[in-house]
């Protein structure tokens, strides 16, 4: 059976001392109902935090045995981690500048040591269980170092990471000093998930700007290993709020919750006690909607649940004070003997009041100010099922508004708009009502909760089955001996190498990849030996290409076969023309000019623009713009535009790699033939080699390569071992 290990801040259960005895309540939150939902050849095991209470009950009464045997595995932390770890670093550095107020983050060095502490100790417990072949799914930001924590220690894990909050945008990700070390937690994962493409869009963009990746698709390579980025929303238990069950019903609520709805046309409000919910704006929007339609005066209520929330924090506090003034003023102003305004309860309800709450509900009124998903909007409109009646309006700030597009969605601090919408809302006719609703629903039950853990952990699944595919063709102890055993054997070799990439690391000026003295030393080895021909086939121009390589007098192809060095003689490819080249370096010039930190090489048969030390979005938005332009100019020119490693280079047609390998494949009967390369031009190479011949690959990127080898450093590995034998 396979097993999946989930860790997140809490368990999902709940243990409280009553009269002695033990009372475990099970977690009702969607991400507990969601993973529950998997089906049983999933072996689920959970690490989190169990609660305060748990550490002083640990050895008694069979606390740890009940919690084994339920998979159920705590990370103890003291009272001062709490402190500093949840309350401080999660909560008053990552959560408000996560949601845009950065006025409230705290830069505290002892937040940033306790938070680095915890992840340790959520790290320490995962691996006391995690065996190989496990797949393993962290959850939210209070965990965010912990995936390259593990992956240090089990390098061929698979890892998943969910975020549940927003991630910002760059220009306010780059802001926080810990910023490195977070992208560097998460991107120990084998796949990140999001609940919207704005979060991952913001992500990526900070990944590649902070840390150098770029990426793919939402695929990036760190350390040789690909990493998934990806839009996962979570969806609700739909049936559970659809078809509430009504067995624990507290009538008397139930029935003054109806009650009120009779009377009144009951607009509800429901959030958790923070700043990001814009609790505030929503009662101005209300008081608003008030002045501007009087005739709306004791015909609406506004029904406002705060659940209370870290109420020790300054914040939160000057918060309530702020709403309960406001609620208290508008009440007094608009209010008469027979009508209050805005109904405010500052708790919780338990699910009986809630369900009832969203039935009786004409409108839902959901508008924060950032939201990672909001599940509330989905809970309402799921509650709708049966009558088909009620309006959401939802804040275009939450990550659900990408989902319920048939909610009337308005911007949260517009508080003239806000209050608009509530009038359209009132006034909307039922067909209407029913035709949004529906399809809402509609949504919401397709990619409900089970449907998210499903497909995450599906993708991931297929991630890790890839990655096991890709090991195959990797150029490991194995493989590598019967390979040198094959070199060992043979009489006549032919070895073409690739340089950019492959025997030498990529750098922001191609000018500075001078061949260094260890490579010069074994290249020397390979070509004194009298088995081997060695060629270097590159893109590079035939000046470079001699100045570089040329003392060691092996065979050389510089501009991809344009000019062939055969037995210490340049040859140039026939019928190839160059006059071409003066209306491209024009267009190309403008693109310079317009680019800084651009520039144009000049070859002989072939022009390129480099944008490497370009910001990756600028220099690609550069390349849309002028690609039409060269493919026109260069349409009747027998001419082929290349795009490359931000690179655009545009050269003769019909002059390739592989054709230029073919001159030494086909000059003689060979034992033993090998090509390395990184890039797609390499492809050509590999294409033509020999059945028998070693194809390898640089890079787990797609190729039609028989082998993979990981780097640079792999190459030369390779070669040494060559040399040696």
């Amino acid at each position: 059976m396979s097993r999946l290990i989930i860790v997140s801040n809490r368990l999902p259960i709940t243990i409280n001392k009553q009269e002695g005895e033990l009372i475990y309540h099970p977690s009702a939150g969607g991400l507990a109902t969601g993973l529950n939902s998997l089906d049983d050849s999933t072996d689920k095991l959970w690490v989190g935090w169990p609660g305060r209470e748990v550490r002083d009950l640990w050895e008694q009464k069979g606390i740890r045995r009940d919690l084994e045997s339920q998979h159920l595995y705590p990370v103890f932390l003291s009272k001062k981690e709490i402190k500093l770890y949840y309350e401080g670093f999660s909560n008053k550095t990552i959560w408000p500048h996560f949601h845009y107020f950065t006025q409230h983050t705290t830069y505290n060095e002892e937040y940033w040591e306790a938070y680095q502490t915890a992840n340790q100790h959520f790290a320490d417990e995962v691996l006391k269980i995690v065996q190989e072949g496990d797949r393993v799914w962290v959850h939210d930001y209070q965990l965010m170092l912990l995936p390259a924590l593990i992956r240090e220690k089990h390098p061929n894990i698979s890892i998943g990471f969910f975020l549940h909050i927003p991630f910002p945008s760059y220009e306010l990700f780059r802001m926080l000093p810990y910023r490195e070390a977070l992208l560097k937690g998460v991107l120990g994962a084998d796949q990140l998930g999001f609940h919207t493409y704005d979060y991952m869009r913001h992500f990526l963009s900070a990944v590649y700007r902070i840390a150098g990746y770029e990426h793919q698709f939402g695929r990036i390579t760190v350390d040789n290993r690909p990493v998934n980025i990806d839009v996962f929303p979570m969806g609700i238990d739909y049936n559970k709020y659809a078809y509430p069950e009504v067995n624990y019903f507290q009538e008397d609520d139930s029935l003054k919750i109806k009650a009120l709805a009779e009377k009144q046309k009951l607009i509800i409000s429901i959030d958790r006690l923070d700043y990001t919910k814009g609790i505030t704006q929503r009662i101005r929007a209300f008081e608003q909607f008030l002045t501007k339609y009087p005739a709306y005066r004791g015909r609406v209520t506004l029904l406002m649940l705060v659940v209370p929330s870290r109420s020790n924090v300054d914040q939160y506090k000057d918060l309530k004070e702020q709403i309960e003034t406001s609620v208290g003023r508008i009440n007094g102003l608009f209010g008469s003997f027979d009508w209050v305004p805005i109904q405010y309860f500052y708790r919780s309800l338990n699910f009986s009041q809630l369900t009832t709450l969203y039935q009786v509900a004409q409108i839902a009124m959901i508008t924060p100010l950032r939201d990672g998903m909001n599940l509330v909007a989905k809970e309402y409109i799921a509650s709708k099922e049966t009558s088909k009646e009620g309006v959401l309006i939802l804040s275009e700030m939450a990550g659900a508004s990408n989902e319920l597009t048939e909610a009337i969605t308005v911007n949260p601090q517009d508080i003239e708009n806000m209050a608009e919408s509530i009038r359209i809302a009132l006034e909307m006719n039922k067909k209407e009502q029913a035709w949004r609703l529906q399809n809402m629903q509609e949504k919401l039950k397709k990619y409900d909760v089970k449907h998210w853990a499903h497909t995450f952990l599906k993708v991931q699944t297929q991630l890790m089955e890839e990655q096991k595919n890709k090991s195959i063709l990797r150029l490991k102890k194995k493989t590598k001996k019967d390979f040198i055993e094959a070199y060992k054997k043979a009489k006549r070799r032919l070895i073409i190498l690739d340089y950019d990439g492959t025997l030498m690391n990529f750098h922001p000026d191609p000018k500075a990849v001078i061949p260094d003295e260890s490579l010069l030393r074994l290249l020397k080895k390979l070509a004194e030996n009298e088995s081997n021909k060695l060629v270097v086939n590159s893109g590079r121009d035939r000046p470079t290409l001699e100045a570089w390589l040329g003392p060691l007098g092996i065979d050389l192809a510089a501009e991809h076969g344009v000019w062939i060095k055969h037995h210490d003689n340049w040859q140039r490819n026939p019928n190839l023309a160059s006059d071409w080249k003066k209306s491209i370096i024009e267009v190309l010039e403008t693109m310079v000019e317009r680019t800084p930190g651009s520039f144009i090489e000049e070859k002989d048969f072939s022009v390129a623009w480099h944008y490497r030390r370009v910001d990756r979005d600028f220099g690609e938005k550069r390349v849309r713009e002028f690609r039409d332009v060269l493919l026109y100019l260069t349409a009747n020119l027998d001419l082929q535009v290349l795009e490359g490693n931000k690179v655009v280079e545009v050269k003769n047609a019909g002059v390739n790699k592989g054709k230029a390998s073919l001159q030494w494949i086909n000059a003689e009967d060979w034992d033993f033939v090998m090509a390395i390369g990184d890039d797609h031009t390499d492809e050509d190479t590999f294409k033509v080699l020999p059945a028998h011949g070693y194809s390898i690959k640089v890079g787990l990127a797609a190729s039609v390569a028989r082998f993979n080898v990981l780097s640079v450093d792999e190459v030369r590995s390779v070669l040494r071992d060559l040399v040696e034998e």
